[in-house]
């Protein structure tokens, strides 16, 4: 590892990585993201780091916000760093990643990384989680690439993570076909499976806008009710996602309720299993992905709905057609 003098940057949002203990009985979002990165040896690597500190915000995952990914983007654009390390809450730290990919147009890569095990745990992971993700951001390797997602030692391309264990410490995949892109070895990245060349998003080089349009998401079950996509129609939603069964499909008796849906809305069909491509051609039968799409609804392509979810409300921000940017998932 050169000796050179680097500049990192430590964004930090709260989650299980900053928690300790409180009156409640459970743990909080508290610790700083300076005492985040204390434990992870860092100047073990770079003598001679520079590194900076800042505080987004001190919350749980599930209160992580757009507007404060936006406000991450305006510190990479604002910062002459080598790297950004994002630390937060791993409940939506997919998405955050995935938010980072789109959104990041400042060429500073943000490697995002959390903690399964809170401080107060035995083993806690985050020191090393925090390590490796330094790593990926400060690496040449990873120059190309706007964002990633870090954890146990391996580098996940956010746009197809997920978080598939609620507790195991080895709680992100990339699918049963991807699979992680790179993965840390002593203190090494390596990134043999990084797309070659990233286009650049439909959003890069855009002003912040002045307000984010709020976007349904409904998952469409065995049984479900009609109720659940009836209500969409009046609220005051820009959009919606439904999650559809396999390839994108939903009961033959919902299909008057998206047709209506997607007349008074833009409406992106995803499927459900959240790997693999939505389907736009194999099945014809009623409430079949060929009629639903007939019908005006717009296909996530590689998305998982939580990410359409995310690409759609940013489409109606910018003013930009959903078809034309989710064309770019295809």
């Amino acid at each position: 590892m050169s000796q050179n003098a680097l500049h990192l940057l430590v964004a930090a949002l709260g989650g299980t990585i900053a928690s300790t203990s409180n009156q409640s009985g459970g743990v909080v979002p508290a610790l700083s993201g300076a005492e985040i990165a204390a434990a992870a040896g860092l100047d073990q690597i770079w003598p001679n780091l520079q590194s900076d500190f800042t505080q987004v915000s001190q919350v749980s995952s599930a209160n992580v916000t757009l507007d404060m990914l936006l406000d991450v983007r305006e510190l990479a654009c604002a910062t002459d760093a080598d790297g950004i390390v994002l630390t937060q809450g791993t409940d939506t730290l997919e998405e955050s990643a995935f938010a980072l990919w789109l959104l990041n147009d400042s060429r500073i890569h943000i490697a995002t990384t959390g903690a399964m095990r809170n401080p107060t745990l035995p083993g806690p992971d985050g020191p090393a989680n925090v390590r490796a993700a330094a790593l990926t951001a400060l690496s040449p390797l990873s120059n190309s690439l706007p964002s990633s997602l870090v954890f146990n030692d391996e580098i996940h391309d956010p746009r197809f993570v997920r978080k598939s264990h609620v507790s195991s410490t080895a709680a992100f995949s990339s699918g049963p076909v991807l699979g992680a892109i790179g993965w840390i070895s002593e203190d090494t990245v390596r990134l043999p499976h990084a797309p070659t060349a990233v286009e650049p998003s439909p959003f890069a080089g855009l002003p912040r806008p002045e307000t984010l349009t709020k976007i349904a998401l409904a998952e469409a079950g065995m049984g479900e009710p009609e109720e659940t996509l009836t209500q969409i129609i009046d609220s005051n939603f820009g959009g919606a996602v439904i999650s559809g069964v396999g390839g994108g499909h939903v009961p033959a008796h919902l299909v008057p309720a998206v047709t209506r849906l997607g007349e008074v809305m833009p409406v992106i069909l995803a499927s459900r299993p959240g790997s693999g491509a939505s389907l736009t051609r194999t099945y014809g039968y009623t409430g079949g992905e060929i009629g639903l799409l007939a019908s005006g609804l717009i296909p996530a392509g590689v998305l998982d709905a939580r990410k359409a979810r995310i690409v759609l409300s940013l489409a109606l921000s910018f003013n930009l057609d959903p078809a034309e940017v989710f064309a770019f998932f295809s």
